[in-house]
């Protein structure tokens, strides 16, 4: 059942309320090979960036 615009709506709003985001580039043909990387870890594209970043922050402020 596809999602009524007034669901998509609401869901726009709640994200910009709650959700910052960020905009990365890649190039071509490297969104499907991260994303095909993500799924083998059975994450999403978007956990496993943010897994990554969580990661990178947590060994940066331990070696403070």
């Amino acid at each position: 059942m596809p999602i009524s615009e007034s669901r998509k709506r609401a869901n726009e709003k709640y994200n910009a309320k709650a959700y910052d985001q960020v905009k990365i580039i890649v190039k071509k043909g490297e969104r499907e090979k991260i994303k095909a990387h993500a799924e083998s870890k059975g994450m999403s594209l978007n956990g496993y960036i943010n897994a990554l970043i969580d990661a990178d922050m947590q060994k940066t402020a331990s070696e403070e």
